[in-house]
């Protein structure tokens, strides 16, 4: 089975035809668990297949995008901006042109720049959400934002802003991002019982108004090097708590994300995608 291999700052993913997945007769997630292990697999954070949206007045391709453990995501700002960048390098798709609809709805993504293999995008990625009954997360009282609110997490207490990028978050602040406990906090907040749909997990450090420094621990992945949704929900979280204002550079650690919003309107994430390569994975190896 074919694939295409991109990443965004560090964060990557393998993109296939939703119909050569199906060809396979295995079910999406199990394919993608399998093809995402690093030593066994192709090695990925995450898979999205994707087709034609027929019939779809709204977008030009639709995306289902699944998790390294298998499970279906309903957003990925990285994932997404590779298959816009792969559908430009291969298509040719005319700038601002490529919309894609996602579990999540339709993201549109407008071309900034190409530098060789490097596609950078600015992509509308709707309007962050706030109300803690439709992120989902059974925090704070009646829809009104959830900012630095202290979660119980055994015998300490965590501060945490609830948000969904059309996924859930939950940000967290810290005066060294170097020594927030990602590998042990990360996992604990994903699965807290405040969270239905498990979570992704920001560790934030503020470095003035307009520049945030983030680790991410993300869903059904682990930590990654960058995360788009994650990077959008950091810099919304960071405004909502009056710690920053728009527009937000958020530092990763193999380059940037801006993030522009004024609330209650879309937010504009920019950032790039470089295309790896083109691969094959032997279907028996994933039986």
């Amino acid at each position: 089975m074919k694939w295409a291999k991109l990443h965004g700052l560090g964060n990557d993913f393998l993109i296939a035809r939703a119909e050569e997945a199906r060809r396979t007769g295995l079910q999406p997630g199990a394919l993608a668990a399998r093809v995402c292990r690093r030593h066994t697999g192709l090695g990925a954070d995450g898979v999205l297949y994707y087709e034609a949206a027929a019939g779809d007045p709204e977008a030009g391709v639709s995306a289902r995008i699944f998790n390294a453990d298998g499970s279906e995501a309903e957003m990925s700002g990285n994932g997404t901006r590779c298959l816009a960048a792969y559908l430009a390098r291969t298509a040719g798709l005319p700038e601002g042109d490529i919309r894609i609809r996602t579990a999540a709805g339709v993201r549109v993504f407008r071309l900034v720049t190409r530098n060789g293999p490097v596609f950078t995008f600015a992509a509308s990625m709707g309007r962050p959400v706030t109300d803690p009954a439709l992120v989902p997360a059974a925090l704070g009282d009646g829809s009104a934002p959830v900012v630095d609110f202290p979660l119980p997490l055994g015998s300490d207490t965590v501060l945490v802003t609830v948000t969904s990028m059309g996924n859930p978050h939950c940000s967290t602040f810290w005066n060294d991002i170097e020594a927030a406990p990602v590998r042990a906090l990360g996992p604990l907040l994903e699965n807290h019982e405040a969270f239905p749909n498990r979570s992704n997990v920001e560790f934030i450090q503020i470095l003035d108004r307009h520049r945030l420094r983030v680790r991410f621990w993300e869903r059904g992945v682990g930590p990654t090097l960058a995360s788009g949704t994650g990077g959008a929900a950091a810099a919304v979280a960071a405004i909502l708590g009056g710690k920053a204002e728009s527009p937000v550079v958020v530092e990763v650690e193999m380059g940037r994300l801006l993030v522009q919003w004024q609330a209650p309107g879309d937010l504009i994430l920019t950032g790039p995608a470089e295309f790896i390569g083109l691969c094959e994975y032997s279907v028996e190896a994933a039986q």
